[in-house]
């Protein structure tokens, strides 16, 4: 355990939130020092019972984006449980909650309500689609945010039917836009001493992410659309193959497009006209791609990438997941952790991506089991063994 500062000490967090967009945001809250106290239903949230396990009854789903926080069981369709819960938003700094919009109004947790308990909470809403709108009340999925958003059409192969990108960017996407708005509102309550609702959604992700695509269209009138792995304003930029798989190249400037061609023994391309700058070798791109894979499938990509490297041209491996897990500089950078869990024992966990020189991010525990913390944190609100005991009895808590 490092005895450095934590960037976030001393913020609380209620953590309402389940499966992947709220739960991720509100890890990386954790990992920055907030306490960070998960509430969940009687019988836990619904990626507790995803099938892939990391030990029986353990779902590693769930341990994925629920490390450093506390867990806490609570009833919140009963009065009682509604009760609890605002004793403890009197404490916290801020609340996340990923219900369909209306839902926390029906239970009586919703913005207005709490910030009258709590004027300094942040309320952070993350949906489908945001709490306006004609679509607010619609359930939100990362299928649909990104077949909705455009993302799933200017993806995949040139020609070929539309992919959904391989990880759920638009739930990752909410969950980080969610904690910039949070930060920013920690901000903001510096100046005011109020807080404020913070209202983002899969669907706006998916569209925000989306940059060089609205512009390609804004500027050009074309419609985006799927390229592979080819990059929608710069040429060569993508992967091509080599004798023994695939490898990815960046060398579409004008100065680094010469060094390439060099490597390949290509030099010749440099004079040709159909590639004589950028937007031209846009324009003839498949032409080009078919030039330098005759070249590139004679050698292992092991070959390929040694040339780049010592040419100065930027260039990678397409890694498997394993090969990419298993990268020594992924070590370096502590990005794969092992933390320990009570019922599971030692399991892997991803590191956290921000490396901070003063407050630096700390990955201290696993996922809680269900309710874990439920009575220690029922103690710290001035609750006694008899009121815990009459809320246990009566199915409040867990």
């Amino acid at each position: 355990m490092s005895d450095r500062p934590r960037a976030l000490e001393g913020l609380r967090v209620l953590d309402q939130t389940q499966v992947m967009a709220g739960p991720f945001c509100a890890m990386l809250l954790a990992d920055m020092g907030a306490d960070v106290i998960k509430i969940e239903p009687p019988g836990g949230e619904t990626t507790r019972a995803m099938d892939l396990e990391a030990a029986p009854g353990v779902s590693a789903p769930f341990l994925a984006v629920n490390r450093n926080k506390r867990g806490l069981v609570l009833d919140l369709k009963r009065g009682e449980g509604v009760a609890v819960l605002k004793k403890l938003v009197a404490t916290a700094d801020v609340l996340i909650e990923n219900y369909r919009p209306g839902v926390a109004r029906r239970l009586g947790v919703d913005y207005a309500t709490l910030a009258a308990i709590n004027p300094r909470l942040i309320y952070c809403s993350i949906s489908g689609f945001g709490q306006t709108g004609p679509y607010a009340e619609r359930g939100g999925y990362d299928l649909i945010a990104q077949g909705m958003s455009g993302i799933m059409s200017a993806t995949g192969s040139e020609g070929g039917a539309p992919v959904k990108v391989g990880v759920p960017i638009t739930d990752l996407g909410a969950g980080l836009f969610g904690l910039f708005g949070i930060l920013c509102a920690v901000r903001a309550r510096r100046v005011t001493g109020r807080g404020q609702l913070v209202d983002t959604s899969l669907f706006e992700a998916g569209l925000a992410l989306s940059a060089w695509e609205a512009t390609e269209y804004w500027f050009t009138g074309q419609v985006p659309r799927g390229l592979g792995t080819a990059h929608r304003l710069n040429a060569p930029y993508q992967a091509f193959r080599a004798s023994d798989g695939h490898f990815t190249v960046g060398a579409a400037n004008q100065n680094l497009f010469p060094r390439f061609c060099k490597i390949l023994g290509l030099d010749h391309l440099v004079s040709d006209a159909r590639f004589a700058s950028v937007a031209l070798r846009l324009q003839h791109r498949a032409e080009l791609e078919a030039l330098i894979e005759a070249v590139t499938v004679r050698e292992p990509r092991a070959h390929w990438l040694a040339q780049c490297e010592a040419a100065g041209v930027p260039a990678g491996p397409i890694n498997s997941v394993p090969e990419a897990l298993a990268d020594p500089h992924v070590r370096a950078r502590g990005m794969v952790q092992t933390l320990m869990h009570p019922e599971a024992g030692p399991v892997s966990a991803l590191g956290n991506p921000v490396k901070m020189s003063a407050t630096p991010p700390l990955l201290a525990a696993a996922a809680p089991t269900l309710g874990q913390d439920t009575d220690a944190i029922l103690r710290e609100l001035g609750l006694g063994e008899h009121e815990i005991e009459t809320l246990r009895r009566e199915q409040v808590i867990g």
